[in-house]
């Protein structure tokens, strides 16, 4: 599976890093990808997804169920 954002497909960018003397050398940009579980159709699963959609809650988290304390 490629790393790629579930949410909004975003994926790396790719161009030239340029030194001192303007040397052009082939280099990537990765997104901000974090591994959190979703919760979708009733069911729960771990998923990549990027920093800004996390931020524009535009993926709905998982909540883990609290165990019940025991008297």
């Amino acid at each position: 599976m490629a790393k790629v954002c579930y949410s909004c497909g975003k994926g790396p960018s790719f161009g030239n890093a340029r030194s001192h003397s303007l040397r052009a050398t082939r280099r990537r940009w990765n997104p901000n990808l974090q591994k959190v579980r979703i919760r979708e159709g009733g069911a729960t699963k771990r998923v990549w997804v990027c920093a800004s959609c996390l931020k524009g809650f535009k993926v709905q988290k998982a909540v883990r169920p609290v165990p019940a304390a025991e008297a």
